[in-house]
Formats: structure tokens, C-alpha cells, sequence
């Protein structure tokens, strides 16, 4: 465990804590850095399915400056305080492995981004969803780029502009989330989809995942084309 992160492996699953409940898993830099490299150390495993989730009533309500540089030039801004948010971005969209997140309350800026980047989101009835950085005068738009290739542009920018916090239902509605269950029922409900998801096959899952990764990116053809190139592997592959 680095800070207050931490990962355990539970048969076909890596599940990584955000583990800082009283602060509402706020993350320090030093946290971003262990979360991304968790995550990026779970991708190069034989586990089927990577897990995100927090303890306590928040999932996450952001990250903090502590850590920081003081009096940062552009570069070092860049580098030493902005790359490490963009690198978990990118972690959890390089994992060849489905990354699953696990919402059970406030999921607010940094958060908001993570539960949006997954594969696949579950969340709690009871969760919020905001971007708050203009609060501050601080346009989200690292937080943004994680949205973008989810949730239209219309409800980005209420989100932003407006400040406002949505429900569960919403999220669910722009694409933030893909299901959402009674809080009393989040833990089944979670527990229920890895043992769905880790049934199948590495081949399946990775073949899945590289193509809703991709195939949005390619023109109809280019799309289609490698969607049958993906299935001949895994149709060939000997864990079929």
C-alpha cells in the first residue's frame, strides 16, 4: 500500500482501495501516481477484470494541491501536478483488462472522471456526480477529456457552467455510469457482474474492450474490418 491506496488480488480479480474515507477520498498527487501505477501494475497480470473503488461514504470527491511545487512554472505545472491526473486517465484506458468502478456516493471532479473512464461503472442510487472546478474559476478540462468519448458535449458543459450536481439516474442517462442499484444492493450487484464477466474468457474480455477502445475512432469499414479480425483471434485462440 502507497499513502492510502491499495491493491489485492482475489482470484480473477484486482481490485484496487482508495482508502481515505474521512478526507472523501480526496487524492493527494503522491495518490494519483500510486493509483496509476496500481492500475498499470493489475494490467500486467493475469487478472481478468481491474476494480476501482474507495471505502467510506464518498467514492471520491477530487484530488488536492498537497504536494504541489511552490510558485510551479508552466512546465513543471505540466509535468509535476497536471501529467500524473491525464496518466491515470490513460492507464485505465490502456489496461488490456475491463476496469470496473464501483460508485456508493459523491463522485465529484477527479472522481466524476474516473467513474466516466471505466469500462463499466456501478453505481449506488444514492451517488452524486459534479464537476466543481469552476467554482474556483478552474475550467475541468482534464476532467473533460476523460467525459468527451462518453457523455455529450450539451451535458458537459451544464455540468460545468451550471455547477450542477446530478443523481444517479442522470449519470446513467449521459453515459457517466452503466448501471446503477439500491445502495444495500451495490456490493451484489458488483459481486454478480465479476463473476459474469470473470466466467469468460481473457481472450473475450481484452477482444471487448480493444474494440470499444478503437472502433469509435475508425470509419464504418476500417471499424468493421477489425471487428472481424478480433473475433477470428478469439474464435482461434486455444482458451476458446
Amino acid at each position: 500500500m502507497t499513502e492510502s491506496i491499495g491493491m489485492v488480488r482475489e482470484g480473477a480479480v484486482a481490485t484496487i482501495t482508495i482508502d481515505r474515507p474521512a478526507e472523501g477520498n480526496v487524492l493527494t498527487i503522491d495518490m494519483l501516481r500510486a493509483l496509476t501505477a496500481n492500475i498499470r501494475s493489475a494490467g500486467a497480470t493475469d487478472a481478468k477484470v481491474i476494480v476501482i473503488r474507495s471505502t467510506g461514504a464518498d467514492f471520491c470527491r477530487g484530488r488536492e494541491a498537497k504536494g504541489a511545487p511552490a510558485n510551479p512554472t508552466a512546465l513543471v505545472m505540466r509535468d509535476q501536478v497536471l501529467q500524473p491526473i491525464l496518466d491515470a486517465y490513460d492507464a485505465i484506458n490502456g489496461a488490456p483488462q475491463p476496469v470496473v468502478c464501483v460508485v456508493q456516493g459523491a463522485a465529484h471532479g477527479f472522481g466524476c472522471a474516473v467513474a466516466a473512464a471505466c469500462d463499466v461503472t456501478i453505481a449506488a442510487d444514492v451517488a452524486t456526480f459534479k464537476l466543481p472546478e469552476m467554482q474556483h474559476n478552474l475550467p475541468p478540462t482534464l476532467a473533460i477529456s476523460a467525459l468527451l468519448p462518453k457523455v455529450p458535449r450539451k451535458a458537459i458543459a451544464w455540468m460545468v457552467y451550471a455547477l450542477a450536481e446530478i443523481d444517479a439516474k442522470t449519470a446513467l442517462a449521459l453515459g457517466i455510469v452503466s448501471a446503477v442499484v439500491p445502495a444495500a444492493k451495490l456490493d451484489a450487484a458488483v459481486s454478480e457482474a465479476l463473476a459474469t464477466m470473470t466466467s469468460r474468457s481473457t481472450a473475450a474480455l481484452v477482444a471487448v474492450k480493444d474494440y470499444l477502445r478503437s472502433a469509435p475512432l475508425m470509419e464504418p469499414r476500417g471499424a468493421a474490418a477489425y471487428g472481424v479480425s478480433l473475433l477470428a483471434g478469439v474464435l482461434t485462440s486455444a482458451g476458446h
